[in-house]
């Protein structure tokens, strides 16, 4: 096989959406229209002595990730049987035309790479399992300095914080950006989601082909404070327009299902450490941020902690009420059941989310059984530009106390919130691309050990995406933060 002469081969994409112990579930084909269907394609998965697994894709494997718009594809393969705790790499290859019939050349499109999970939490002096966590990705002024510096750490890092696996918390792309929003044309509409996904897509490889990759959707996945459209933007006014606001629904809806594949709620396990990822953008209404099935799901898995959990959520659940837009305590009923069910075994939970244009971590009491709350919140990987930067944040270090008195269940007091750090600052200029002061784009590595007394130990750092250190390693905003979970 060869890797051939190709000036397509960026338009191709690789993403490794899933692992487990034992297997992986790996998306591969094109966001560009201007592609054509391998006739014979394939994966391979190289183990680590080097022998290979095939899964072979033919012309009927391919699906369109947008169900009104027919030139781009993709599929998605799965490799079960796999070792815990073991790296592998996989290969996206196709079949070239040759003028020579009887000779078969093959070309390797994309290159990935992932651990699976390990099936114990490491001890202390074992690398540890690390997650990364980024959200809020503005592709105009980043040119692949977010994707290449995870790409560093996550290939030459420290041992102690190289990521395993990748949560990305909601804005993976902004399709509500611009004047092309006002646009009433269905096919324009679907193009432009399209062209969209196409360039994150491509900025974002390096995440995407690095790791077991997790997605959440948040607003900006649909469009500001979706699913309402009572804002006065003037981009989204369009919205107001049934035809133009079905359309766009479909598209996105097809973005966040086929091609980020966002779970509903998900969960795995190692050890006692217990994950759960939960979609509580897509199928927001007037009552609920979770239909009342997948809520419970989500409720079950808090209360059946048996240590402690980690909750991957597209919206931080500290917060305040918000007069200008829908946060989590928008939804008073299903928010207080949520911290009922995350205080009542009296375990610690970990938060991690996105979306508020900040980083900060924040820790305070979780009801009245003796848990306490992390909250870490990794937000933007890429920061909005010019008029829309007006939309950028600063951190809040002095929340009030948690949870708001409309929402507190009964039996909880409000507790005060501590914030041992939060991401540093860079100062806006009126005639810049960024108006506005903002935060320094970044993403977080959460490290997950068992320490020396066999309890849960959790280090928390965060990387600055623009700023590289003397070994070409994204820089260090604030000092390690240290939390031990029980």
């Amino acid at each position: 096989m060869t890797e051939g002469l190709n000036t397509n081969k960026g338009k191709w994409s690789l993403a490794v959406l899933r692992v487990s112990q034992t297997s992986a579930k790996v998306w591969v084909g094109t966001l560009f229209h201007t592609l054509r269907k391998p006739e014979q394609a394939c994966v391979e998965l190289i183990k680590p002595d080097g022998t290979r697994i095939r899964k072979d894709i033919v012309s009927k494997d391919w699906q369109r990730p947008f169900r009104y718009v027919y030139q781009r594809f993709f599929t998605t393969v799965e490799f079960e049987g796999l070792e815990p705790d073991t790296h592998y790499e996989v290969e996206f290859i196709r079949r070239t035309d040759s003028i020579y019939r009887e000779v078969e050349e093959w070309q390797v499109l994309r290159h990935g790479q992932f651990d699976t999970l390990p099936a114990a939490l490491p001890a202390a002096g074992e690398r540890p399992f690390t997650v990364a966590l980024g959200s809020c990705f503005y592709a105009h002024r980043d040119g692949g300095q977010a994707a290449g510096s995870y790409r560093a750490l996550y290939e030459r890092g420290p041992e102690n914080v190289r990521p395993h696996v990748t949560f990305l918390t909601g804005d993976q792309v902004y399709l509500d950006i611009g004047f092309d929003s006002l646009s009433f044309v269905r096919s324009e509409i679907r193009e432009r989601v399209a062209d969209d996904y196409a360039q994150h897509w491509q900025l974002l490889g390096s995440i995407l082909s690095r790791g077991a990759t997790w997605m959440l959707p948040d607003d900006h996945e649909y469009w500001n404070d979706y699913p309402f459209y009572d804002s006065l933007i003037p981009t989204l006014l369009a919205l107001k327009i049934e035809d133009v606001r079905e359309t766009w629904t479909k598209a996105s809806e097809d973005g966040v299902r086929r091609i980020q594949q966002s779970p509903r709620v998900e969960t795995f396990d190692i050890d006692e450490l217990s994950f759960c990822l939960a979609d509580l953008r897509s199928y927001r209404d007037d009552d609920r941020f979770l239909p009342e099935r997948d809520f419970d799901r989500l409720t079950g898995w808090a209360k059946g902690l048996t240590g402690p959990g980690v909750l991957v959520i597209p919206q931080p659940l500290i917060v305040a009420p918000n007069p200008l837009e829908r946060n989590l305590l928008s939804y008073r009923d299903q928010y207080a059941r949520l911290l009922e069910a995350l205080g009542e075994t009296g375990h610690d939970v970990v938060v991690m989310s996105g979306d508020v244009h900040f980083g900060r971590i924040a820790t305070t009491t979780l009801g009245p059984n003796g848990g306490k709350l992390v909250e870490v919140i990794a937000s933007p990987l890429s920061n909005l530009t010019f008029l829309d930067g007006i939309a950028t944040s600063t951190p809040e270090r002095n929340p009030e106390p948690f949870p708001h008195a409309s929402v507190r269940p009964q039996g909880w007091s409000s507790y005060p919130v501590d914030c041992p750090d939060a991401v540093s600052v860079r100062q806006g200029w009126w005639l810049s691309a960024y108006p506005k002061d903002r935060t320094t784009e970044h993403f977080m590595t959460a490290a997950f050990h068992r320490n020396a007394e066999g309890r849960v130990a959790l280090k928390m750092d965060a990387w600055r995406v623009r700023e590289r250190d003397d070994a070409n390693l994204p820089k260090r905003d604030f000092n390690t933060v240290e939390v031990t979970l029980s």
